[in-house]
């Protein structure tokens, strides 16, 4: 496990068993981002890389 897989693994184990909307999800990062404005930029990647994970790649 990477360094900067520990959120992820404390995400798993926390709420592994929860369901949430993409809504939901994406107000998360909003409110995120409001108070974490340096870390706009990889949020938005991130986002990106969600929605787009079911386009075909040419």
């Amino acid at each position: 496990m990477y360094f900067t897989d520990r959120g992820i693994e404390e995400l798993a184990e926390r709420r592994g068993e929860e369901e949430v909307s993409l809504g939901w999800l994406a107000d998360q990062l909003r409110t995120f981002v409001d108070l974490n404005p340096e870390f706009e930029v990889p949020i938005d990647r991130l986002a990106t890389w969600l929605a787009r994970l079911d386009d075909d790649e040419d």
